[in-house]
């Protein structure tokens, strides 16, 4: 069926999400490890499920993706990104022990990687580990395995090899620099909840790939060309710079929201964000995006995130003059044990189908430097057409052209 556009006087129908759909896509993702610089595997498969659905797309060096959705005029383009890496670790030692001590890939708290499986992908192929803190054992070390620091220096791998030493752990293959993901170990309840790590952004990914689908599927004529982007690198820092072009004028970010007290965001809905640690996201764009939701009936919050940064970020900080703004899937416990609800994240597949299908937020966008004309307004005191100051403040005189003389 089809979703009908609600709230604005008028009716209009929108290509459908598949709910399973998102489902199965999602679970695939989660089951394919890719922290940052170790993304090849899931590069090819979301390379191989794009040729599946004909859609046109181009790769960069090193992997990042980027679709060319065609609309009715070329311009102002607009995109949507998400990330396919994930957090990790590396090996930074060969200890002793016959373990391997490891740095983080991304920022993240040592305390979520403790007891958790993972795969060490050494140059003679994959192997299995623990990551321990290094005082693991009541019945040895008692008191003092609460009371040891929780820090990556802590914590070491143990590996499911036969090794005692540095030179059993060569030996086996393992070297400084290998790549550590940990498992995701996705459940998906009969409520609807979905309990994994790297559901940042793995899910984000799930739903933009859904959306895509759906829009492809109708045959649906967007207003204007839209690409769908997937970054490599956003956990640490760089990622959406590698894969836009000048044209591109609207980017929306695609990534968890964080439900907890003092936030707004909820698992259940749609969040837009209105800033983030860098800074306010741009308002027509954003209010767009709030616009659209209202009149589709999409449930949706707006929220503020102080210790936060997405790849709008790396856009604007490669110099682009673009607008961006931000959609999030709300995710429990971001960055550690992470939950969210497939609702919200069909709320998000909705909202991105509505948006690829809706005219520009600000059509005078297709031109990089141009006059005034066209020139949005942000609502300020009761004159839309010229306003004043501030509150009190005499109107600003308008120049015009002097009369002839009679």
């Amino acid at each position: 069926m089809n979703h009908r556009a609600e709230g604005s006087g008028r009716s209009r129908r929108f290509p459908a999400v598949d709910r399973a759909e998102l489902r199965d896509l999602l679970e695939a993702l989660l089951n394919i490890p890719s922290p940052t610089g170790y993304t090849d595997r899931i590069v090819h498969f979301v390379g191989g499920w794009l040729e599946d659905l004909g859609v046109d797309f181009e790769l960069t060096r090193r992997g990042a993706i980027r679709t060319n959705l065609p609309g009715r005029t070329p311009s102002p383009d607009r995109a949507v990104i998400g990330h396919l890496d994930t957090l990790g670790a590396q090996v930074k030692l060969l200890k002793e022990n016959g373990r391997l001590e490891v740095v983080p890939i991304g920022h993240w708290s040592a305390r979520f990687a403790e007891g958790t499986r993972v795969t060490i992908f050494t140059d003679t192929g994959p192997r299995r580990g623990t990551v321990l803190p290094l005082k693991a054992s009541g019945h040895t070390y008692d008191d003092e395995i609460d009371t040891q620091p929780n820090a990556w220096p802590n914590l070491e791998v143990r590996v499911d090899e036969r090794v005692a030493n540095v030179a059993d752990l060569t030996a086996a293959g393992f070297q400084v620099g290998d790549f550590i993901a940990f498992d995701a170990s996705p459940e998906f309840t009969a409520a609807g909840f979905v309990n994994a790590r790297h559901l940042d952004d793995k899910a984000g990914v799930a739903v933009m790939l859904t959306a895509l689908k759906a829009l492809v599927r109708s045959g649906a004529q967007l207003p204007v060309d839209c690409h769908f982007l997937f970054a490599i690198s956003e956990e640490v820092g760089s990622g959406a710079s590698a894969i836009l072009h000048g044209d591109v004028a609207e980017l929306v970010a695609v990534d968890n929201g964080t439900p907890a007290p003092g936030q707004d965001s909820t698992e259940f809905d749609v969040t837009i964000g209105m800033a983030d640690s860098t800074g306010p996201f741009d308002y027509h764009l954003t209010h767009l995006l709030l616009r659209l939701a209202a009149e589709n009936r999409i449930p949706h919050k707006r929220d503020i995130f102080r210790h936060y940064r997405c790849d709008a970020a790396s856009a604007l900080e490669a110099g682009n003059d673009i607008r961006t703004a931000l959609l999030t899937f709300g995710v429990d416990a971001s960055h550690g044990y992470e939950r969210t609800h497939m609702e919200g994240l069909f709320q998000l597949a909705r909202l991105l189908v509505v948006y690829a299908l809706s005219p520009p937020a600000v059509a005078r966008d297709r031109s990089e430097l141009a006059s005034m004309e066209g020139f949005p307004h942000q609502p300020f005191g009761a004159d839309a057409d010229g306003p004043p100051f501030g509150p009190g403040s005499p109107r600003r005189e308008r120049r015009s052209k002097p009369r002839p003389k009679s």
